[in-house]
């Protein structure tokens, strides 16, 4: 039972370094910093997806082996990798989406 707590405190997501990223003295970032901006973002979606999943994949394997007290330790893993699912999904129709219109511009 140990390592196992009853709440655990949720964590900020980093996606892309959103709200903390360019001071007002940077007007217009390089392309490089950009597209490391576009891949971070991405990258940390991802690494949420694999980290809850995983998360719940070991509550699953604790519930089984009995070693869980409580009954919503399992549902609430499922849920946080449910969004964090959901996230990325959104975050790849989004760029779809924006990619497409990029593409139907003339120059």
């Amino acid at each position: 039972m140990e390592g196992v707590s009853f709440i655990t405190p949720m964590q900020l997501w980093n996606i892309g370094g959103i709200g903390g990223g360019l001071d007002e003295t940077q007007t217009m970032p390089s392309l490089n910093a950009e597209a490391s901006l576009f891949k971070d973002v991405f990258k940390n979606a991802v690494n949420q997806v694999k980290e809850t999943q995983a998360d719940v994949e070991y509550k699953q394997y604790l519930l089984s082996t009995g070693q869980i007290n409580d009954a919503h330790t399992l549902p609430i893993a499922e849920a946080k990798a449910s969004l964090s699912l959901d996230v990325l999904i959104t975050l790849r129709n989004k760029t779809l989406e924006s990619y497409n219109e990029l593409i139907k511009m003339n120059v």
